[in-house]
């Protein structure tokens, strides 16, 4: 899996931590990781976006966007109000190529979620991942109303048959409440993949070296990690 593609079901669901912590426990697993920002919109020339974000939680990872633009929408229509070039798939695509030939493994996060559209095109995400030939990892919110986008994202995946690679629950409350303790058992069932992470709430705002041992633990093996999901689910189960 040199090209792992990360999307989500919205925005600020925990995506840009979610990289991060895939990051970590493939450093620790001894794999020599690059990340990549398809397009960072909301953010200024000189603030730090979430490439710097995962650069700062992370360590020694190879961290780059390819274009950012300054107000807080879809990637196209920041771009097209900015005057400034867009972001094409296939521009993801190269990038990402060319760290896999100089890394282990190389992450490539997307803004907002799968179909979020990079240019006047049309093209996406997940155009890139097919481009690719990526797998894609979904990041999930944890509560009420999560099920139904979860596997309408599974299912465009499919339908454009690229490989999904599992889902993450991007943010786990500390004191869940009955329909997020359900979703447990029923987010793997409705993407028809597994469920390979859950991380705690508040996760990105730990100190780095914290976030750094911690990390592993909040992911499945596939992902290089020690969490249990059966251990997990029981646990949950009202």
């Amino acid at each position: 899996m040199p090209v792992l593609v990360i999307t989500g079901t919205g925005t600020e669901i925990g995506k840009t931590v979610t990289t991060a912590a895939v990051a970590v426990a493939a450093l620790a697993a001894g794999r020599s990781v690059a990340v990549l920002k398809a397009a960072q919109t909301g953010v200024g020339p000189d603030e730090r976006g979430d490439a710097d974000e995962v650069a700062r939680l992370v360590g020694p990872v190879t961290a780059g966007e390819l274009a950012r633009f300054p107000e807080p929408l879809a990637p196209g229509t920041a771009a097209r109000r900015a005057g400034m070039a867009p972001v094409h798939p296939h521009e993801v695509a190269e990038r990402a190529a060319k760290l896999a030939t100089e890394h282990d493994l190389v992450l490539v996060e997307g803004a907002g979620g799968l179909l979020v559209r990079f240019d006047a095109a049309g093209g996406t995400l997940a155009d890139a991942a097919k481009l690719l030939g990526a797998p894609v990892l979904v990041v999930a919110q944890a509560g009420l109303g999560t099920l139904n986008v979860t596997e309408l994202t599974a299912r465009e995946l499919r339908r454009r048959e690229l490989e999904l690679a599992g889902v993450v629950i991007g943010s786990w409350p500390a004191t869940p409440d009955l329909a997020t303790r359900c979703n447990v058992a029923d987010l793997p069932e409705v993407a028809a993949a597994p469920l390979l992470g859950a991380l705690p709430a508040g996760a990105g705002t730990l100190p780095p070296a914290e976030f750094r041992t911690a990390a592993p633990t909040w992911l499945s093996p596939r992902l290089d990690g020690t969490w249990d999901a059966e251990a997990f689910r029981v646990r949950q189960t009202p």
